[in-house]
């Protein structure tokens, strides 16, 4: 017994068929695209009205520059990281694999890296503290994270491991054998509980930094539960025979978060 995966078809509209100096192209707008699109309009929409009740401590447009090089920081250090966290070895043999993104492969940990980054110049541009630009934006990265797990999960990708539990379910290309439907484990814990989560804490605290540390800390553990039911990279298998590389990048998201969180006010970081 279970579930029947629900084929949708990961492309959301297709855009015609052109033809241009003798190729043919057929663009259109997919599912997982689409995902990424409704977590930017969230953070776009939620941080506008944070800067609109923050008595001119941010202006809409900064936020506009805050949620363009963030994106872009998204975009290309997931791309990037996921290229050297899973795929290094392809990588040496085939360097222009890197460029070639419609064959897919996003890393969240790389896309927190270059995130990060855009954070710093941020903070350089505009004079800002780093540990509170994170603090403003934490809150709406769920909504984003969630949207990408279903974006998943309609693509019939990054399933999990064989299972028995009533709710398993075949995926197209996984074999025939019920897996755990590990993209809506995903989508409930980063998306939902963590979106829930970091909502009541923010509200509750104005440490500096601690609504960083709780995205950090939330976030690597949901990650890391989840990871012992998610199917390892077939490239890479389990390292000391228990843990996947998801595991290993989020335990030090856990460290620092443990420590955002319960330093003393006055530390500096």
């Amino acid at each position: 017994m279970a579930l029947e995966f629900p084929h949708i078809d990961p492309i959301m509209l297709h855009l015609g068929t052109y033809e241009i100096f003798g190729h043919t192209f057929e663009p259109a707008i997919r599912w997982y695209g689409f995902m990424y699109l409704v977590g930017f309009v969230a953070a776009m929409v939620l941080l506008n009205r944070k800067a609109d009740n923050s008595n001119g401590v941010w202006t809409r447009d900064q936020v506009s520059d805050l949620l363009f090089y963030s994106f872009l920081g998204v975009i290309l250090g997931g791309r990037i990281g996921y290229v050297l966290f899973y795929q290094f070895d392809y990588f040496l043999s085939d360097p222009m694999y890197l460029f070639r993104i419609t064959e897919g492969g996003m890393s969240f940990h790389g896309g927190l890296i270059g995130v990060i980054l855009a954070f710093v110049y941020i903070c350089f541009s505009q004079k800002r503290n780093f540990l509170a630009v994170g603090d403003m934006v934490a809150p709406v990265v769920p909504i984003g994270l969630g949207a990408g797990r279903i974006g998943n999960f309609i693509n019939g990708e990054l399933w999990g491991r064989v299972t028995d539990v009533p709710w398993g379910m075949v995926f197209p290309g996984a074999g025939p054998l019920a897996r755990h439907p590990s993209q809506l484990y995903q989508f409930a814990l980063e998306g939902v509980a963590l979106f829930l989560i970091l909502y009541w804490f923010s509200k509750r605290t104005d440490k500096v930094g601690a609504v960083s540390g709780m995205f950090l800390l939330c976030y690597g553990i949901f990650r890391s539960l989840v990871e012992f039911v998610r199917q390892p990279d077939a490239q890479l298998g389990l390292y000391l025979g228990e843990f996947t590389m998801g595991q290993i990048l989020s335990l030090p998201m856990i460290l620092l978060g443990l420590y955002l969180i319960f330093r003393k006010q006055g530390q500096q970081s």
